[in-house]
């Protein structure tokens, strides 16, 4: 718990993706949607000059998917291949690119790499892409530090007031951890890590706080420069057990135990 350049990005032209890499079905546009609307029998002409009058009724549209879908589906893609280390820091990719070894347009990809620039995980290079940033040392203990500064004491609060039947509820969140480490992959473990974490402040009754302290784990647990691609399964799994140790000594009140696991923990947060 204690937390290309522009080819390199796939150069397929509309075949199988490689092993291991996710395909997103391309998703109808705005334009698509409204070809797919039959116009009311009194609507005026387009002022295009396009003639309407004898085509034929199109098909009824069925259920659509919002862009907005698509676009958190590339976000979720593009995390996992950065956790992964599919994507390297220091790399340079572009949205066309990315969008063809996701079967879609560049527009989602663009939208979803300004959502990581948001979080801090690539920068926008004007008129080539978006670069994988390099984090160091310094940059993972800061934030290490800055979550032990909101995260410790409110646990520590919550170790003092919340009752044993609240924390038991949080049994299966914390072995969900311990399934996911033993999978072995680092994105499907920084999922349920946040979610156990989510749980826990969410405790608290602050959302706000809960927001904040999200998005700094998220960004503690994008991997560093010259990391390996992954840390490894005995690793992942020492750290989930971590989390069950922890819920443990919330249920039994044992509040020595939870400062000591809770210090700990934030003190080599910067090694997730």
């Amino acid at each position: 718990m204690k937390h290309g350049t522009q080819g390199s990005a796939g150069t397929g032209t509309g075949g199988s993706p490689p092993p291991g890499q996710v395909r997103v079905p391309l998703q109808p546009g705005a334009a698509d949607v409204d070809r797919g609307r039959r116009a009311p029998a009194d609507a005026v002409p387009s002022a295009r000059g396009e003639h309407t009058h004898s085509e034929p009724a199109p098909p009824r549209p069925g259920p659509l998917v919002q862009r907005s879908s698509v676009r958190g589906q590339i976000v979720d893609a593009l995390r996992t291949a950065l956790m992964a280390g599919e994507l390297r820091p220091g790399e340079v990719y572009s949205a066309p690119a990315l969008g063809e070894r996701f079967g879609v347009s560049a527009t989602p990809v663009r939208e979803a790499m300004q959502q990581l620039a948001l979080e801090g995980a690539v920068e926008v290079v004007p008129n080539r892409g978006f670069r994988v940033v390099e984090r160091g040392a310094r940059e993972l203990a800061e934030l290490a530090e800055v979550r032990a500064l909101i995260e410790v004491p409110v646990m520590l609060r919550l170790a003092r007031t919340v009752p044993a039947d609240r924390w038991a509820r949080l049994r299966p969140l914390a072995e969900a951890t311990v399934r996911a480490a033993s999978s072995g992959c680092r994105a499907t473990y920084a999922e349920s890590d946040r979610a156990f974490h989510r749980a826990v402040l969410a405790l608290s009754g602050n959302d706000q706080l809960v927001r904040v302290a999200d998005d700094l784990h998220r960004r503690a647990q994008w991997p560093p420069a010259g990391a390996p691609a992954a840390r490894g399964r005995a690793d992942l799994v020492a750290d989930a057990h971590e989390h069950t140790a922890l819920l443990d000594a919330l249920i039994a009140g044992d509040l020595d135990v939870v400062g000591t696991l809770v210090g700990e923990h934030f003190t080599g947060a910067e090694a997730l």
